[in-house]
């Protein structure tokens, strides 16, 4: 059995696609998850379970869609590949002095560098982008809510699904994990 995260894309931002943390945490249990925790109201899912987190992300995905009547991607990552990202975050001076800004999203799919390069070109304003295999890195040094590098933006460059989390929640989502 392995620690593992899962994030929900798009749920309870204005509210849409509404999904009470209770009924995640029963969901989880319903499929056999051992301990399976939530941080924030924002789909943030911390469990143990066997497999791995693309056959976890298809299991997530379709009990969610059959038991609340929820249709959105999951993003699994195990403790060990969680701490990875962490570590691999390329922009640390910005971690440093505004993690608030600094938005770690995780991505379905890796993307080839044609697709980052795009999502690069993309790029209208200040913020800065970076690409370690199914993580995308990005600094908002305006602001993340006026910025015109916006979700939507990024999954269209990549051509595959993405949810991003602060810097702050990364983090505490490392340490809920015990990663």
């Amino acid at each position: 059995m392995s620690v593992f995260i899962a994030l929900l894309r798009g749920v309870n931002v204005a509210g849409r696609r509404k999904v009470a943390m209770a009924d995640l945490v029963a969901l989880a249990e319903d499929l056999g998850f051992a301990a399976p925790r939530t941080l924030l109201q924002s789909g943030n899912l911390v469990f143990t379970a066997t497999g791995g987190a693309a056959a976890l992300e298809a299991r997530l995905e379709a009990a969610a869609a059959k038991a609340l009547g929820l249709s959105t991607p999951f993003m699994v990552r195990s403790a060990k590949d969680w701490l990875a990202a962490v570590a691999a975050n390329p922009f640390r001076a910005a971690a440093a002095r505004d993690p608030g800004h600094l938005v770690l999203l995780a991505l379905k799919d890796a993307p080839p560098k044609a697709a980052v390069a795009a999502l690069r070109a993309a790029v209208k304003g200040a913020e800065e982008v970076a690409v370690v295999g199914k993580n995308l890195y990005a600094v908002y040094p305006d602001g993340i809510g006026r910025s015109k590098l916006t979700n939507a933006v990024i999954e269209r460059s990549l051509a595959t699904a993405a949810t991003g989390r602060n810097w702050n929640t990364v983090l505490k989502l490392a340490a809920l994990a015990g990663a």
